[in-house]
């Protein structure tokens, strides 16, 4: 349930298009519906302007169906995150029409067209090619909520004339999310060329100093860069989830 539904639904009741009892009925399932195992927030949307979202992780798919359901019932497009393809196969025969977008761990329904609500382009800029699954998820989020994206990847601070020969799309972006791992470095120089916010993710990506992503959460956290704020390791939903907050300002 979304604004837009609701006005929807009170606009039919008001023509004399749905009775008062459908109308009751369908604002009782408001604001969770309530499964075996899960809580189904089917209000968040009406409070948050986004759905909630199923996280794959630690879940079977059967409680991602059973939760997926409830969602496609409650209308709007549908989104899982980090889904293995042990997961994902099941769930795309038991949705027809799902897609997988494997290299990002998603499994996206649509049951409505994407509104373009961005007030500028959002630029996912990655470090390296394996920062690629942590770069997609917060691509393909951000564009699953409306914005234009430009994607600039493999682009770690290296081989520095990759980011710069990219410069124009970074200073055009209203919204920069810069994706690295190793010692993370990439947040801070991204952040001293661009006059947008900076959301910086870490990833697990790196050698056993790294700490599985510390070493680069921790250089980010520690930036000199004003703009550039952190959230956490491979956490590329989260970077796109407020970067789409951010670009609807």
């Amino acid at each position: 349930m979304d604004r837009d539904r609701l006005n929807a639904l009170l606009e039919s009741f008001a023509r004399g298009h749905l009775s008062q009892d459908d109308l009751v009925e369908t604002l009782a399932k408001l604001p969770y519906q309530t499964l075996v195992d899960a809580r189904v927030d089917t209000h968040r949307a009406l409070r948050n302007g986004f759905p909630e979202v199923v996280l794959g992780t630690g879940k079977t798919p059967d409680q991602i169906a059973r939760i997926m359901r409830v969602l496609q019932e409650a209308g709007g497009n549908v989104l899982v995150t980090r889904v293995t393809p042990e997961q994902a196969r099941p769930l795309t025969e038991a949705f027809p029409g799902i897609e997988h977008f494997e290299a990002a761990r998603l499994l996206v329904l649509r049951q409505a067209p994407v509104v373009p609500r961005g007030r500028g382009a959002i630029a996912v800029v990655s470090a390296g090619t394996s920062d690629l699954p942590v770069a997609e998820e917060a691509a393909l989020v951000a564009e699953l909520y409306g914005n234009k994206v430009e994607r600039i990847y493999d682009s770690g601070v290296a081989g520095l004339h990759r980011l710069l020969g990219s410069l124009d799309a970074l200073r055009g972006a209203a919204v920069v999310i810069a994706v690295a791992g190793m010692e993370g470095a990439l947040a801070s120089v991204v952040g001293g060329l661009v006059a947008a916010p900076v959301i910086a993710v870490p990833t697990s990506v790196g050698y056993g100093a790294s700490f599985g992503g510390v070493a680069a959460l921790l250089a980010m956290l520690n930036s000199c860069a004003a703009n550039v704020t952190v959230v956490n390791i491979d956490n590329g939903f989260g970077a796109a989830y407020v970067a789409s907050l951010i670009n609807r300002a």
